[in-house]
């Protein structure tokens, strides 16, 4: 539970140290003396955003620090968890053989900036307000007016009968639903520039595949076009060339051969000839090596005929080809394996299409079972709400006063469903929202002989405050958060109902740590501790302090609450009487 709240130079706090115990807390004070402003530091520890105008006149840094502590075995499993997966070393430090000990502060720079800490390590806001959110509920004092909505209902409904898993599971089958809707939708609309695609790629496939280009085939046919070109013309003169160096009388091939063989005879003999006759050698060597080559180059030249008309169109076509890709011809073998790929992709991209279709409707139908799963357990619970808070409503003083659940299939203009009809994605997509496919209220009929009605069309502020304190006793034995906070929750609630009302958040307090601002003399009279916020001025500045009441000063505020002067003796006497009432009458909280 909450045990210390610490605040300093926040709007009218210079500084103030609260501390808090078990049971129904209760805050009183005048009229803008700073009560709601005690709930505003709170929120801010909690994560909310700082109000404008927030820091205190004059001050740089304004700061809410508030301190938790959980008996050993009563810490709830969802706070330990959280914290053993985001803050492990703030719980190793926090735990010890006393229980659980949380820190959290948070301070507000003159530029607007925050900080958040959890036992004297920085976080998010984000982590604060998850954090926040397991340890404390807030309920403004208008807040119970969000009960007359159908989404908090659903909440509600929800919380009590523990379905966050259903609701997990089905929020999970809605998920998966909606991705493979959006992935179909994205695959239709571009379906027919998919299929001109795979037309056009076909076509261009046929046609590099037709021309059956060879690795190297275009360097191979140009070089081959060059000599059929120039075909007469290198026979004559190359086959002059092989005349006149090997074939005539005289010729250079025969003269360096007799040069070789009468040098290399005295070779022998003359040491310093070895090195003329190796190089006559290799002359000789060289020359008949380019002779062969020559010869079979004039042989090859012999070509038949249209060979060269054969290669210019292949040439041809191989040019136009690259000309309309764009690309080179030597690029072109590397074009084709990737028309090849990109039209198998999409030939398999299409018959994926297929398989989406059916995976749609697996998920489809898995979501439907889920919805069907999760309204059958609200159903199921709805008379086991109604009875718990029936028993609420009676404590608080609406007895004849009769309430009820209905939990019907939501219906649509068009229906989604229907016979004949193909699944509209987008109807389907608002019958199952994120919180179900139930059309969910809270019925009323507060008064004998009157139908029930929507609880937003009967239900008076004072009713609908009592409405919600009723929902909140009926889930106590539902939810782990330790604290609640009520700022002003009995407004609009009379005199003589009060003391039922006292009460009731007296034995809610057998559950949960309440927190309550209010006006309420009854409802102050009930509580386990009294806390008064009072203004001062000093110094020309106005300063908002806090104090815990016992004894006379407490009968002496709970007068002033009935009279507005604390020093009438029929005020006293009844505030002593309030104060001394007997305890008990209300039923505990949850209890049907």
């Amino acid at each position: 539970m909450l045990t210390e709240l610490c605040i300093r130079d926040l709007a009218l706090f210079e500084r103030a140290e609260l501390t808090f115990g078990r049971g129904l807390n209760v805050v009183t004070g005048e009229t803008g003396a700073g009560k709601s402003l005690l709930i505003g530091a709170l929120e801010l520890l909690l994560g909310r955003r700082p109000r404008a105008n927030l820091l205190r006149r004059g001050a740089e840094r304004a700061g809410v620090e508030g301190r938790w502590c959980f008996a050993p075995g009563a810490e709830p499993a969802a706070l330990v968890e959280w914290l053993r997966r985001e803050l492990p070393d703030a719980l190793e430090e926090a735990e010890s053989e006393e229980g659980l000990e949380l820190v959290l502060s948070r301070t507000l720079a003159s530029d607007g900036r925050t900080r958040a800490r959890v036992n004297h390590r920085p976080v998010t806001r984000r982590a604060l307000r998850e954090l926040a959110g397991m340890l404390v509920e807030v309920h403004g004092q208008n807040d119970h007016q969000n009960l007359l909505g159908r989404a908090e209902q659903t909440r509600v409904v929800d919380a009590f009968g523990g379905l966050a898993p259903l609701l997990a599971e089905y929020r999970s089958a809605r998920e998966h639903w909606l991705a493979l809707t959006e992935r179909a939708r994205s695959w239709e609309a571009d379906e027919t520039r998919r299929r001109d695609r795979i037309d056009l790629l076909r076509f261009q496939v046929s046609e590099l595949e037709g021309l059956g280009l060879a690795a190297g085939e275009d360097g191979a046919l140009r070089r081959e076009r060059e000599v059929l070109r120039n075909a007469d013309e290198l026979e004559t003169q190359l086959g002059g060339i092989v005349e006149e160096l090997a074939e005539r009388d005289g010729s250079v091939l025969g003269a360096l051969q007799g040069a070789e063989a009468t040098v290399g005879r005295w070779e022998a003999s003359i040491e310093c000839l070895s090195s003329p006759a190796a190089d006559l050698r290799g002359a000789t060597a060289h020359l008949e090596q380019a002779l062969a080559a020559l010869r079979t180059f004039l042989d090859e030249t012999e070509c038949e005929v249209g060979r060269l008309e054969e290669v210019e169109a292949r040439l041809a076509e191989i040019e136009r080809l690259a000309r309309k890709h764009r690309a080179g011809a030597e690029e072109l073998a590397e074009l084709l394996e990737g028309q090849r790929a990109e039209l198998d992709e999409l030939v398999a991209y299409e018959t994926g299409l297929e398989d989406l279709a059916a995976e749609r409707e697996e998920a489809l139908a898995r979501l439907e079972a889920a919805a069907g799963e999760l309204s059958g357990a609200r159903r199921a619970l709805g008379p086991r709400l109604v009875e718990a808070v029936t028993a609420g409503l009676e404590e608080l003083g609406l007895e004849r006063a009769r309430f009820d659940l209905r939990v019907a299939p939501r219906v649509l203009e068009s229906d989604p469903t229907a016979e004949g009809a193909p699944p509209d994605p987008e109807a389907l997509a608002r019958r199952f929202a994120p919180d179900g496919c139930d059309d969910l209220e809270f019925l009323l009929a507060a008064n004998p002989g009157e139908g029930c009605a929507p609880l937003a069309g009967v239900a008076s502020g004072g009713e609908a405050a009592r409405i919600m304190l009723a929902l909140r006793g009926a889930l106590a034995s539902c939810q782990s958060i330790p604290s609640l906070v009520f700022d002003e929750i009995d407004a609009g609630v009379g005199g003589r109902l009060a003391p039922r009302v006292g009460e009731h958040l007296r034995a809610l307090g057998s559950q949960y740590q309440i927190l309550c601002v209010t006006h309420l003399p009854a409802v102050a009279a009930a509580a386990d501790r009294h806390l008064r916020v009072a203004k001062r001025e000093s110094d020309g500045r106005t300063t908002t302090s806090v104090a815990t009441l016992e004894g006379d000063a407490r009968i002496e505020e709970v007068a002033d609450m009935i009279s507005g002067g604390a020093d009438q003796s029929t005020a006293r006497a009844e505030a002593r009487r309030l104060l001394e009432a007997p305890r008990g009458g209300a039923t505990a909280p949850g209890a049907v």
